[in-house]
């Protein structure tokens, strides 16, 4: 890659996603975007959110030198500043998912048109993906450090795989930007703190990666394989929804029973400590996902469904140490 290009994609992410985190950490409380502890949070100290508006700000500053189409990126970032606006002031529940579900359809439209696909069947599938995704990252930010870490490696990942099948360069190098830019603000938000990502950066990361998974993935291999790289928040997100629809518990209700939480909590480990055990975690299966795709989906499964099992079996190891269950 020519110097220029290093420099777009990988100098300009990391001087924006840093410049981003510096501006909301020196500003956040005269701009009111503070997170305030409450009983279900993991901080106990008044820190600003919104730090991620670079990745933010990153994402649409590529996307207009890759070219991307505006069906493509406007809704991403319209959505963004709803969530930017929550940051700031309650939004229903209700109008969120709306708003997460408008902006899908929207990008969703243009993707069948675009690849002219005819499996319109797909489409409500691929919505719940994306809604879902994007929702599962948001609940999964609630340590210092973890969604950080974990979008340095899930669209590094997803910028190699791209490469690495030839697919359309443009989706790797936005990946790596934002990879890059998740990189500038990990330095304001560990080992302790000093600005939170906030739900603009925490919707949006995971709404952006669901959107480049369905753009790329050539099957359904592809698809899964791609999932892969954040595999973690998914079986951290849908273990603690099981756990919580067998009590009967409402999804809509927030809470503290994600096992990251636990650790944090109940059992009194360092944020970074956990955040860096998810990473490592998180590294070891998407390498291995990436490496797996080439002999086959079954395979792949296999192996999901083996780190599946140790999760679960770690998670009820670890709460019933903390709730004596």
């Amino acid at each position: 890659m020519e110097i220029v290009s290093y420099f777009r994609y990988m100098v300009c992410p990391i001087i924006l996603g840093s410049l981003g985190a510096w501006f909301v950490s020196r500003y956040g409380q005269r701009l009111k975007i503070m997170d305030l502890p409450t009983n279900r949070s993991s901080h106990v100290r008044n820190t600003p959110k919104g730090g991620s508006i670079g990745i933010l700000i990153t994402f649409i500053f590529s996307s207009l030198l890759l070219e991307f189409s505006g069906f493509f990126w406007i809704p991403v970032v319209f959505l963004s500043l709803v969530c930017l606006l929550g940051d700031r002031v309650d939004l229903p529940i209700s109008f969120r998912l709306f708003v997460q579900t408008l902006c899908t359809v929207i990008v969703l439209i243009f993707y069948f048109f675009q690849t002219g696909s005819g499996n319109c069947a797909l489409f409500p599938l691929m919505a719940l993906f994306i809604v879902g995704t994007a929702n599962f990252y948001n609940f999964m930010d609630g340590i210092d450090g973890i969604a950080g870490i974990s979008a340095v490696l899930s669209f590094g990942l997803l910028g190699f795989f791209i490469h690495s099948i030839q697919a359309d360069v443009r989706f790797s190098l936005l990946a790596l930007s934002i990879a890059f830019s998740s990189l500038a603000f990990l330095f304001f938000n560990l080992p302790a703190a000093r600005v939170f990502m906030g739900d603009v950066g925490s919707v949006f990361l995971g709404f952006v990666f669901a959107l480049i998974v369905i753009f790329v993935a050539r099957d359904i291999a592809d698809f899964f394989c791609m999932t892969g790289f954040l595999f973690l928040f998914y079986m951290d997100e849908l273990t603690t929804m099981a756990i919580r629809l067998k009590k009967k518990e409402s999804l809509l209700k927030a809470h503290r029973r994600h096992l990251y939480q636990i650790l944090a909590n109940e059992m009194g480990k360092d944020h970074w400590k956990i955040s860096s055990g998810y990473g490592a975690c998180q590294l070891i299966i998407g390498s291995a996902a990436f490496f797996l795709r080439s002999y086959g989906i079954g395979l792949m499964f296999l192996f999901y469904a083996v780190c599946g099992m140790v999760f679960i079996s770690f998670s009820y190891m670890i709460r019933k140490k903390a709730f004596d269950l």
